[in-house]
């Protein structure tokens, strides 16, 4: 471990002068904290309060905004002295008075809002902003300057902080950790992410846990376990704590900030050790020990200390508002008023109202202001991608059905392609399940991100990797949010099923999102992007609980605007997909696609056309010759229903060649939305010349059924759409036995087809009998010899067979399959 330098060797003395000062930012940052929890007017306390200077709802969180202001105070010291460039973020859950303090005292929140001037004006629209209608939240939003975490929803804030750092060699990023949010299941885990911080190419976390003592209504875990048990824990983690307790006793304010002064400089003096180390070559096979701070100080510090003769100072009660309904109540006013005079306004702001010149002094310059960094308004940052061209990645498809291959196996060559071009600002996410969700290539051209020690046996761990795996979910994707806020790019790999364990952190990103396309000042931020792979219809192995396809549906109940759901049917949609993802900004883009061998359907033109259009007509598959109303519509979204409504076409054909069929791929889902519930709806017109006004439609669609309806009631023929889905039936059994438990197979359809055409019914009843039969012949099949039967095994569409090119179930026999090269001959028509 690396010794920790002393005082003696390195030393940034912090004088009298200097303390007193930061002492005085301190008492500022407190006083306006209170005032935008309290105040509606009288900002400075000119005249005596009264009801009407109270607001009439109070509403924010007081308790963890004294410590954090203590901790802004010090490291904005600590930026000048030793010009760091530096971010905070709060974890805390609802921080904002602390955060939104400190940007007005640093002078930012006046420049992007000029109505919140820094004057006793624009100190009155502070306050009254705060928690009130038309203006701020309580937590650290992104209408806050310095922002890329709000802390509303707790357990990412150091996860979020390590997604910063990467890549960014030359960041700080302080992470203030509350200790109710250090009880979380992904905080707890993000302690690991020090096992992945390369100190030579990766920025620098430092975790502040701020033991203040209390919840809402109970104690803190950790502050109530001997600080012996909790060093173990931090060292244990892989850090070296440093400590720090304050305000617990008469300690004359200048040694409570000289004392932390000293301890802030060890701290910094120790990680300057660890990178200057790394520099000149390290260790071979060494982590460093990174320092964290144990952050002790009372619960609402320097707040009243008793309330109605109960104790609120270091108490739960201080942790949101320590004085309710103080409006009309004169005792609680004076109160009131008796504690904000405490911290001696007349000494802090000048007869206008504006902080005292030398205290704004103490704030550092321009971007090197936390609240101005342009780090944490990540999209002036931002540099597109040098994405390389995926249609050199194309499978070649003489005829629809005429190759096969695993599109997502295909796709990892392109991102691999995509990661070699941009060694810095892109990287691969995934707990575990790159490699099983076919993206080798990936982790082949740069191997995955390592800094624990490293076996003979072990295989494509580098500290210069550039796939990130970590078994959790959570640290997946607030490692992704954290890159992205910062703008850089990358993507999430995941099992469709288990996607699910991060539903909570996606809300708050797609929130994010929303909100910021309607600050001007916020820069868009590159995409956040998933590619859900061992989906649904290929957990036929794993079974019951590996089978879920909610994700979508999850998505899309956020809003329109930064919501993106695509469904590409094979390998050359995907990469054209995927391409436009890495494109894109402020979106948050769900691609579902297989990894098992199947037959692809398009040319990469074609796919390209078809993917620019999100929806259309497979004139090649159709029977209704592209002139007319079709006899009944068959529309399909996603590689399996694509595969099974392609079938079924073939059934259709043989069986009923007069039966005018028109077949209807979707690859952008949000497609089937009216215009005006989304930005890529159809108009009405287009959806009626696609389904029709009046014939039935039977859709093959990937996910659970009932979202198609959602999507499409606007529109005139919703009531004649007859949707096939998943239904919450699944087992461990074989593909095709898996589609058909769900009704979604091949035969079914046929079914569907003869029961909603008028006149087929009674006419096709023998035909109708002949597919049920073949439903139970093939799962009799399965019982018997596990395995689907031969028919539907090795099913290729007409113009394949006509080349002799057997078919695919999407069987995954062959962990290690690779893509089969195209069968010989001239595209056709099919």
């Amino acid at each position: 471990m690396l010794r920790k330098p002393t005082r003696d060797e390195k030393s940034h003395p912090v004088d009298d002068d200097l303390l007193t000062r930061i002492d005085a930012w301190w008492r500022a940052a407190n006083y306006l904290s209170v005032g935008q929890i309290y105040l509606l007017d009288n900002p400075l306390l000119r005249v005596p309060l009264r009801a009407e200077h109270i607001k009439p709802r109070l509403l924010g969180h007081w308790g963890t905004s004294p410590g954090q202001n203590f901790l802004y105070a010090h490291l904005n010291r600590a930026i000048v002295q030793r010009d760091l460039d530096m971010i905070y973020i709060a974890g805390p859950g609802h921080g904002g008075p602390s955060l939104v303090s400190a940007a007005w005292l640093d002078g930012t929140y006046g420049e992007i809002y000029a109505h919140v001037g820094d004057d006793e004006s624009g100190l009155r629209e502070l306050f009254r902003q705060f928690s009130f209608p038309g203006g701020v939240p309580s937590h650290v939003a992104p209408e806050t300057p310095g922002s890329i975490h709000e802390g509303g929803e707790l357990g990412y804030a150091l996860s979020h902080a390590y997604g910063a750092a990467f890549d960014n060699p030359g960041l700080t990023v302080a992470a203030v950790i509350g200790d109710g949010e250090a009880e979380t299941g992904p905080l707890a885990t993000a302690w690991h992410s020090n096992k992945f911080l390369n100190p030579v190419t990766d920025g620098t976390v430092l975790p502040i846990l701020h033991l203040n003592g209390y919840k809402i209504a109970n104690p803190a875990v950790l502050a109530r376990i001997p600080r012996a048990e909790l060093e173990a824990l931090m060292v244990g983690y892989g850090h070296t704590p440093y400590w720090f307790d304050g305000g617990f006793d008469e300690e004359e304010p200048l040694d409570v900030h000289r004392r932390f002064a000293t301890l802030l400089d060890e701290v910094l003096d120790h990680i300057e050790a660890i990178r200057a180390e790394a520099a000149d070559g390290g260790r071979p096979g060494h982590r460093p020990a990174w320092p964290m701070i144990v952050f002790r100080t009372p619960k609402g510090w320097t707040g009243p200390r008793e309330v109605d003769g109960q104790q609120v100072e270091n108490t739960y009660r201080s942790h949101q508002v320590p004085m309710n309904a103080v409006r009309g109540n004169e005792e609680y006013t004076r109160l009131l008023e008796s504690w904000m005079r405490s911290y001696r306004p007349e000494e802090l702001f000048d007869d206008a109202g504006r902080l005292r010149a030398d205290l704004r002094e103490l704030s550092p310059s321009g971007p090197r202001r936390m609240s101005a960094n342009p780090h944490s308004n990540g999209g002036v940052l931002t540099r597109d991608l040098m994405l390389p061209d995926f249609r050199k990645r194309a499978v070649d498809v003489p005829v629809p059905g005429g190759s096969v291959a695993e599109p997502a196996r295909v796709l990892g060559q392109w991102l691999a392609d995509v990661v070699r071009a941009n060694p810095t600002n892109f990287r691969v996410f995934g707990p575990d399940e790159t490699a099983s969700n076919r993206l080798s290539a990936t982790v082949d051209v740069a191997g995955k991100t390592w800094m624990g020690e490293i076996l003979d046996v072990d295989t494509d761990l580098s500290p210069s990797g550039r796939v990130m795996e970590m078994l959790s979910e959570h640290q997946c994707q607030g490692w992704l949010e954290g890159y992205l806020l910062t703008g850089r790019h990358g993507l999430f790999n995941c099992y469709e099923a288990f996607i699910h364990i991060i539903d909570a952190m996606f809300n708050q990103h797609a929130k994010w999102l929303k909100v910021c396309r309607e600050i001007p000042w916020r820069a868009p931020i590159p995409s956040l992007n998933y590619l859900l792979s061992s989906h649904v219809w290929r957990q036929d192995h794993n079974g019951f609980s590996h089978q879920d396809p909610g994700f979508i549906d999850h998505v899309v109940n956020k809003k329109a605007d930064v919501i993106r759901v695509y469904l590409p049917p094979d390998a050359n949609t995907l990469l054209s997909t995927y391409d436009h993802c890495l494109r894109s900004r402020d979106y948050v883009n769900v691609v579902v696609a297989g990894k098992q061998p199947g037959p692809q359907w398009l040319t990469m033109d074609e796919a390209i056309a078809h993917c620019t259009r999100g929806i259309g007509i497979w004139g090649w598959a159709s029977t209704d010759d592209g002139s007319g109303d079709p006899d009944v519509v068959l529309a399909c979204a996603g590689d399996v229903p694509t595969l099974e409504t392609l079938a079924a076409v073939d059934l259709l054909r043989s069986e009923l060649p007069d039966l005018r069929v028109r077949v209807i791929n979707v690859v952008d889902l949000m497609r089937l939305q009216d215009e005006r519930e989304h930005p890529h709806g159809l108009p009405e017109r287009e959806f009626d010349a696609l389904f029709t006004t009046d014939k039935p439609v039977v859709f093959a669609y990937h996910g659970y059924p009932w979202l198609i309806h959602r999507l499409t009631y606007r529109h005139t023929n919703h009531d004649n759409i007859h949707v096939r889905g998943y239904k919450e039936e699944g087992t461990t059994t074989t593909p095709f036995d898996m589609v058909m438990l769900n009704d979604l197979d091949r035969y079914h359809l046929v079914m569907d087809v003869i029961d909603r055409v008028p006149g087929l019914g009674s006419r096709q009843a023998a035909l109708r009998q002949r597919m049920a039969d073949a439903r139970l012949r093939a799962r009799q099949h399965t019982r018997e010899h596990g395995t689907d039967i031969p028919e539907v095994a090795d099913w290729a569409w007409p113009a394949a067979r006509e080349l002799g090119l057997p078919g695919s179930s999407g069987d995954d026999t062959a962990a290690d399959f690779e893509a089969a090269g195209p069968v010989k001959g001239d595209r056709t028509s099919g």
